[in-house]
Formats: structure tokens, sequence, C-alpha cells
């Protein structure tokens, strides 16, 4: 690595990284049912014995797989998602009242995430007009139509997982474990990023990168939980 390389690096390591998450921190996360969470990450939160966290993500994983593992644990107080279905946990927790749960349908969750990344307050949809996702939220009509005003999300940290970075941050992800993560990674003050392959900066192709390292923060080399070993412990829940 030459001097220009040493200078632009984020290339960082968990206990590093930890320094950022906390009690009580608001946590944005990307990945779908596990995949693409960072496992690495989530192994570090549990064995720093973070608790009261405010999640923000597209669903709770499984109870032994991804995110999930911080909601079997009760390190989670509340969480905004579009689904728990996949984490009986997380719904025995909410109806004990230990979980604060606010539901936003998927699309409209992503729109959220995305609006928070670009800097916007917020956006308007018909999606959840004359059903329980309109309590509590401002109407507007438009052009003579009725929209809902949704807010816009960001985090005070956004931890993702991707394929490969270069030690700038820029990076590319696997098939489905780029569900959410691009958004995520754009909407929090600081971006931790998982990845499974540090490569020199210059070594992937610009036409490949998905997320650039301009916001990106942190990189860490993933711990080494493969695919594999999460579908197994998926398919064990």
């Amino acid at each position: 690595m030459n001097e220009r390389e040493k200078a632009l690096s984020k290339v960082s390591t968990l206990e590093e990284a930890l320094k950022y998450i906390n009690d009580g921190t608001v946590l944005m996360f990307g990945g779908f049912g596990g995949i693409g969470n960072p496992p690495t990450l989530v192994e570090g939160i549990l064995q720093k014995g973070v608790k009261n966290l405010f999640l923000i993500g597209n669903d709770t994983g499984f109870p032994r797989v991804g995110i999930g593992r911080l909601v079997t644990a009760g390190r989670v107080k509340k969480i905004i998602t579009s689904h728990i279905g996949s984490n009986p946990v997380a719904g025995e927790q909410m109806h004990r009242g230990e979980l604060d749960v606010e539901f936003s349908p998927q699309g409209t969750l992503a729109e959220r995430i995305r609006a928070g990344g670009m800097g916007l307050g917020g956006f308007l949809t018909d999606v959840g007009i004359g059903t329980m996702v309109e309590e509590g939220k401002q109407k507007i009509v438009s052009l003579g139509k009725e929209y809902l005003l949704e807010t816009a999300l960001t985090a005070e940290v956004a931890i993702i997982h991707a394929d490969r970075a270069d030690t700038f941050g820029n990076l590319t992800y696997i098939r489905s474990a780029r569900n959410f993560n691009p958004l995520v990674a754009m909407a929090a003050d600081i971006t931790i990023v998982e990845a499974d392959e540090i490569v020199p900066l210059g070594t992937l192709d610009p036409e490949v990168i998905v997320t650039p390292g301009v916001y990106v923060d942190l990189v860490i080399p993933s711990g080494g939980v493969n695919w594999k070993w999460a579908w197994e412990e998926k398919k064990g829940t």
C-alpha cells in the first residue's frame, strides 16, 4: 500500500468499530431475513453487552440468525421494520410490551431510508390509506388525491455487509445481500462495513461498484461466518 492509499484507507478493526455502538444507539442495518446482516458486527455487539438499541431495518431476522440474535438476547428496545414474522421471539417480546415495534410497509420503509440518505424530509404515498398504517400520520391532498406524509429515516450508525470492499470503502454485494444495504449506507452519521474480502484501492471495476466509498466511514474484515453456516442456522429455527 503506497502513501496515498494509506491516507485514504478506511480499513479498521472490530474493536474500533464497536466504539460507535453503545447503549441506546439508533442503529440501522441492511439485509433481508438475516442474509446481508453483518455477522461479525452482530457478534461484537453481543459480546460488548450493548442494550436498549433502537433498530431500523427490513425485518428481525430469525431467532439465531443475523440481527435476530440481538432481539433474542433482549438487546433491542424499539425497531422500525416491515415485518417480524420470521422471528417468533420478536412477536413474543412485542406482546409482552418488551419490544416497541413500528411497522412500515416494505417499499415505504425502503423509501424512508432512501429519503434520509438523500437529505429529504419525507415523501407522499397512498400506501396504507384506510389501514392501521395511517394512524398518527399527517394526510395531505394533492391534485385531488389523498396521501400520507411519510417521514425520512436516519440513524446514528449503520452496519452493513458487503461481498467486496476496497480500502476506500467502495462496495459490491452478492445477490440478495444487496437488499437495503446500499440505502442504509447513505442514511447514517457513521457507516460501518463488514466485508468478506478487502482489496486494494483501484482493484474493483467502477462499473460493478454499488456503494461509493464516500458513504463509508469504516471497513472491517468479516470473521468468516459464511452463507452455508447462516443457512443451516436459519433452517434450524
